[in-house]
């Protein structure tokens, strides 16, 4: 899952959004630096992570892309099922999604001592191009995919997965809508583990 199914599967807690959004600059055990909620965001990020990745839904999809895309089948997913969420948010919450993402870049601003070196690099583009609501169209995917490119020095072409997301579209949303289910169940039980 990539950045937005993060943030909502940390719930209304501000601390576990922080957390659970900034995990993948945090490695090893440096987690432990960190306190309380954003401690619990990161170890729950880690718990969706390989959820996911073991998920044999979730490795259906993945593998259409695998052949033409191979490690970075993975990434280009994760952003394909952010797009699904997105699309499909107003089943998922009562708030806009405008009106969310935009209370999450403020969270992000208001406790920016706390992040990461590397999410205070990336946050600039991500308020330019509010990625969390960009995830909703297809050209909000082909902008994000342009910069993943970029930052991956144009390996693979990931903004030509746009051509397989088109082609098995309703496979694709299919599959999402069911994960999803079942990593939301998954999501409580950890939070249930993670607060003891």
């Amino acid at each position: 899952m990539n950045f937005l199914a993060h943030i909502y599967l940390s719930g209304n807690n501000d601390f576990l959004k922080i957390g659970n959004f900034m995990a993948d600059s945090i490695r090893g055990n440096s987690y432990e630096e960190y306190k309380g909620e954003v401690r619990k965001g990161i170890l729950l990020h880690r718990s969706i992570d390989s959820f996911t990745d073991m998920h044999p839904i979730y490795r259906q999809s993945k593998h259409r892309l695998h052949e033409k895309y191979g490690h970075y089948s993975g990434v280009i997913m994760d952003i394909f099922y952010d797009h699904f969420l997105a699309k499909n948010w107003n089943i998922y919450s009562n708030e806009k999604l405008e009106v969310y993402a935009d209370t999450f870049y403020h969270l992000l601003k208001d406790n920016y001592e706390i992040l990461t070196e590397k999410v205070k690099a990336m946050i600039p583009y991500m308020f330019a191009r509010n990625w969390l609501v960009s995830y909703e169209t297809i050209e909000g995917l082909q902008m994000i995919m342009f910069h993943m490119d970029h930052r991956t020095k144009n390996r693979v072409d990931m903004h030509e997965s746009i051509v397989e997301l088109q082609q098995y579209y309703n496979e694709f949303e299919t599959e999402f809508t069911l994960f999803f289910e079942e990593l939301r169940q998954h999501c409580i039980e950890k939070l249930k583990e993670l607060n003891g």
